[in-house]
């Protein structure tokens, strides 16, 4: 059985989708689309297939697709952003790309040991609790940072290590934040959160990502 291709994936910033759409168009001739919940698909005369991911959710189904997805990737949205990774976090409240507030943190969390028998454990109970103190820390200054805008978000989106980011989220300080029904956005993979990481987070979670086959 012949291998099948794999997908080419390009991320373009939402500014940029209209003028990407218009460049598909003119190298392989007006596309048909078609949209669904999650993705517009955009297929070509020659054979070249492009299927745009729907990060926010589908689309008006009354729209016309295309000027309906351009619409959506650019408007601004109020979104919380909440990045841990165990030795750092960072949290902030986003309009469009603007940082509204946001806080930082980072945390000494011991690396893994070679060690085995009871030292190994020791070792392992002491790297939890360390962790377990920086997710709280993280949790608290999400709670100050998200809780007073909760009920204006659009969407919480995350960053770094899936498993840190809900260790953070079950802190009970959260609760209102996990009640509130956001919709959540990510995981995304960015390195350890600090000032810098934080203010270029939008450029991570905005980017509408598209998968292209061969073709195109």
């Amino acid at each position: 059985m012949p291998e099948q291709p794999v997908p080419r994936m390009v991320n373009v910033a939402p500014e940029r989708l209209a003028g990407w759409v218009d460049g598909f168009a003119a190298r392989h001739g007006r596309p048909a689309v078609r949209a669904s919940a999650g993705f517009v698909d955009l297929e070509a005369p020659d054979g070249a297939r492009a299927r745009v991911r729907l990060a926010w959710g589908p689309l008006p189904s009354d729209a016309e697709p295309l000027a309906a997805l351009v619409a959506s990737a650019t408007r601004p949205r109020l979104v919380g952003a909440l990045i841990v990774r165990r030795k750092a976090h960072a949290v902030g409240v986003f309009d469009g790309a603007e940082l509204l507030a946001g806080r930082h943190g980072s945390h000494y969390v011991q690396g893994r040991t070679k060690a085995g028998g009871w030292s190994q454990q020791r070792y392992a109970r002491r790297r939890a609790n360390q962790a377990g103190r920086a997710f709280g820390a993280a949790a608290a200054d999400a709670a100050e940072v998200l809780l007073p805008r909760v009920d204006s978000l659009e969407a919480l989106v995350t960053g770094g290590d899936s498993a840190a980011v809900q260790a953070v989220l079950a802190e009970p300080v959260l609760e209102r934040l996990r009640g509130a029904g956001l919709p959540q956005v990510g995981v995304f993979a960015v390195p350890d959160p600090n000032a810098g990481v934080l203010a270029g987070f939008p450029d991570v979670f905005r980017r509408v990502v598209i998968e292209l086959n061969e073709l195109a």
